[in-house]
């Protein structure tokens, strides 16, 4: 089953930030997603492929918004 990901997600990453971090916050989707490292607010761009392929688990979910789903 395919996972969805919206923009505010807190994610559980596979590896470590080098700050000490594996919390990341979804700031972008699309073909690649931006992350933002809730640590040392450091943002990386991942393909989606290797983002879901690296992502443990959703520690905070935010649903969607009705003005985004219209």
């Amino acid at each position: 089953m395919k996972k969805v990901y919206y923009i505010g997600d807190v994610v559980e990453m596979k590896k470590g930030h080098p700050c000490g971090s594996n919390e990341w916050e979804v700031i972008r989707l699309g073909a690649d997603i931006k992350i933002k490292c809730c640590g040392c607010g450091r943002i990386v761009m991942l393909p989606r492929n290797k983002f879901e392929k690296s992502v443990k688990k959703i520690i905070k979910q935010n649903s969607p918004d009705e003005k985004e789903t219209q």
